[in-house]
């Protein structure tokens, strides 16, 4: 666009001097509107306003802004007193979790030592070199046999790579508590720009604990013999080996071949597809000296199970999460590829929102019994009373009303979360006698627990509702259940699936199943006694077969057959019904408690936008709200959101482009600009230093009025921003004194 000849006459030669100093004319792309009949017309195009949904951020009156001013008990202080609480949470788990990954391959783990001692006193057994012969330049001349080298290959079944670095990292401290001289490699290390150079300086710098510029296996020999105790193997460790350089990983294997008399060195090797992987990578000469051993680890849902069991069924910090961000964690897990890593990345993200929005957030600890609520209150300023007020306002309070609540807790918040602590405790027994019951039949824990999250399933197997557990659907078809890993019953459920699975037992596993149920259920005598009636049952029945004569059996054969299978059925029956009134009677799920928003993270979609992203809208948000990002002291004097000159260009033009269509006017948002960045200069004359008497009168410098020239050039500058942002469209030769808006609240 050409600048309109008004526009450059009414320049003032201040101006234009200006103008030319700061060559400012390639800028004037702005003209007024042309009258064109066909443009007046207002068309339903671009007459249509569309706004950004920002609920919270939304401009509020003096009263309310006042009321919050005065109820701001929640400021940043009680927000960095609930991050405090957040880290002590998340460090418990964090430890919790670390502790389950190392205790699940705890029995991988002693196996794996095991053999590294075995092949440690074979590689010993053929011969022991004396000093000099160990510390020598030259590897020992000796057989073939001698040149074996004793390869464990253990199997991670495709297990992400990050997991594999906690699995060898563990597997490596492990070892070096038992006394073995250990070293890991990455695949980096084994890249032909590396060689073995690479590698040997690797291993050279974890052993000696320093950098060597030479890499010389014979001063790793030295240095192993220099210990004095040669008693202890040197294990190398290779995490990953399909990511590997096939021929430097082979002359690497060949190098260790020739020098194992000196160092009796043992290798393991991490492999995430097939126990074949070798054969496809290593050349045939480096096979040979291999002497595979192999090693199988739990499969990623397993270590889920275990995790999801000690953290988030067990509830190791209190903390909790809802059905639907469940359902998201679990289709977040499976999305990526099983990895335990991101499972873990998307909980911590849930604690940390849910303890940064959460006013009541503090007294998760409350629930642990650590330390006394009220104490924790009047540590952090709050008086009972008010912690009372706040969390009667919660929703899950108001729906039973506040009244209810207050009579039946002993009008005590502490007795609220008591009762909180108890459901959990009764949801998690429950959970977990499922559990053993769905092994059977190969359900996963991460399973049962999506749908025993499930308030609406648990409404429709309410005793009020007369819903049974057999028309029981399970979870929402619209919200999980996506992936084919998952394949169930559709029209009973997980739950459903693991009693039926209980009526079809051999007695052997129900005695053993009512075994764990009995160790479970110690904690509510109601289910415990029941628990022991029946497995005194099951025990009994057994005692009474195995008393009979044997002779006594040969005669009543037939008969006695179908009277052991009638009772099974009827034992199996009563198991079954027993697990039925437990779901119906004590699986409340946490989002149908009172005050549950208090330890029950739920905002899906904020979990989802810190995991997944939305940069788009976050691009919207932040320049609308811009005031709240930067927190000058020019903004922050207002009381409202109206716009500041003192904001960002790109800031102001957004926020006017909210009262357009999807087809913005130059002229008209340009005037609008210019209005906002002229409004310092208009406020008056009298700055605040004025003083009506003569003599106290002070000189003031005042800001100088921007020029036509640099406020065009700033407009020009931010709408290039916004159309760099993909948030307008640059005018078309078709109408060229309108952009088009190219996106709106997502």
């Amino acid at each position: 666009m050409a600048p309109s000849a008004t526009a450059s006459d009414s320049l003032s030669p201040t101006t234009t001097s200006d103008t030319t100093e700061n060559n400012f004319q390639p800028f004037f792309t702005l003209h007024r509107a042309r009258s064109r009949k066909s443009e007046k017309k207002p068309t339903g195009t671009w007459k249509t306003r569309r706004r950004i949904d920002l609920s919270p951020s939304l401009p509020k009156n003096g009263e309310n802004l006042d009321a919050e001013k005065a109820e701001a008990w929640d400021d940043f202080r009680h927000v960095n007193i609930r991050m405090e609480a957040f880290d002590d949470v998340w460090s418990k788990i964090k430890s919790t979790i670390k502790d389950v990954l190392r205790d699940i391959n705890t029995n991988v783990f002693n196996d794996i030592h095991h053999w590294v001692r075995e092949s440690f006193n074979m590689i010993t057994s053929f011969a022991i070199p004396t000093f000099p012969e160990a510390t020598g330049s030259f590897p020992m001349v000796t057989d073939a046999t001698s040149k074996q080298l004793f390869t464990g290959l253990v199997l991670t079944k495709n297990m992400e790579f990050v997991d594999d670095l906690l699995t060898f990292e563990e597997l490596g401290s492990f070892l070096k508590s038992q006394g073995c001289h250990v070293a890991n490699l990455s695949s980096l290390e084994f890249s032909v720009k590396n060689g073995i150079g690479g590698c040997l300086r690797s291993i050279l710098r974890q052993f000696l604990m320093i950098t060597l510029d030479a890499a010389d296996v014979s001063i790793l020999a030295t240095w192993y013999r220099e210990q004095g105790s040669c008693n202890n193997p040197v294990v190398i460790i290779i995490e990953d080996l399909e990511r590997c350089c096939g021929s430097v990983l082979s002359d690497f294997i060949i190098m260790l071949s020739e020098w194992v008399l000196k160092i009796p060195v043992v290798l393991i090797m991490g492999i995430a597809t097939t126990l074949d992987a070798p054969k496809s990578i290593l050349q045939s000469n480096a096979l040979h000296h291999l002497c595979p051993c192999k090693f199988i680890l739990g499969t990623p849902l397993e270590r889920m199970d275990a995790v999801v069991e000690a953290v988030l069924v067990k509830q190791c910090s209190g903390f909790g999460i809802s059905h639907k961000v469940a359902v998201f964690m679990r289709n977040y897990f499976v999305s990526q590829d099983g990895t335990i890593t991101s499972f873990i990345r998307a909980l911590k993200i849930a604690c940390a929102q849910h303890f940064f929005v959460e006013p009541l957030s503090f007294m998760l600890w409350f629930l642990l019994g650590d330390d006394n609520l009220m104490l924790q209150g009047e540590k952090y300023g709050l008086s009972p009373e008010m912690m009372l007020k706040h969390a009667l306002s919660l929703p899950s309070c108001q729906s039973i009303g506040s009244d209810k609540i207050a009579k039946q807790h002993g009008e005590t918040i502490v007795n609220g979360l008591a009762e909180l602590k108890k459901l959990q405790c009764q949801w998690s027994i429950v959970i977990l006698c499922l559990y053993e019951a769905g092994k059977c039949d190969k359900v996963t824990l991460l399973d049962l627990f999506c749908e025993a999250l499930d308030p609406d399933s648990f409404k429709s197997r309410a005793p009020d509702n007369g819903g049974g557990l057999e028309n029981d659907s399970g979870v929402s078809s619209r919200d999980c259940y996506k992936h084919q890993q998952y394949h169930t019953t559709r029209n009973s459920g997980f739950i459903c699936q693991a009693v039926q699975k209980l009526r079809d037992l051999p007695a052997v596993q129900i005695c053993k199943l009512l075994k764990g149920w009995e160790k479970y259920t110690v904690n509510v005598p109601q289910i415990h006694e029941k628990v022991k009636k029946l497995l005194s049952e099951v025990k009994s029945e057994d005692g009474k077969g195995s008393g009979q004569d044997l002779s006594t059996i040969s005669k009543r054969h037939a008969s006695c057959k179908h009277l052991k299978i009638e009772d099974s059925k009827a034992v199996n029956e009563k198991a079954a019904k027993l697990l039925e009134s437990m779901v119906r009677n004590y699986m409340q799920p946490l989002e149908c408690a009172a005050f549950h928003e208090i330890v029950c993270f739920k905002n899906v979609n904020a979990l989802q936008t810190a995991l997944i992203g939305d940069p788009r809208r976050r691009i919207q948000v932040d320049l609308l709200e811009v005031q709240n990002i930067i927190q000058c002291s020019c903004c922050s004097s207002s009381s409202s959101n109206a716009l500041l000159p003192s904001m960002h260009d790109s800031s102001i033009l957004y926020t006017l482009a909210q009262e357009h269509g999807d087809l913005i006017n130059l002229h008209d948002w340009y005037q609008s600009f210019k209005s906002v960045v002229l409004r310092l200069s208009n406020k008056g004359k009298r700055g605040p230093n004025y003083s009506p008497s003569p003599k106290k009168r002070k000189a003031t410098t005042k800001p100088a009025k921007p020029s036509e020239a640099s406020i065009q050039a700033r407009f020009c500058r931010a709408v290039t921003e916004l159309q760099i942002t993909g948030l307008l469209r640059m005018p078309s030769k078709r109408r060229p004194d309108y952009v088009q808006r190219v996106a709106f609240g997502l």
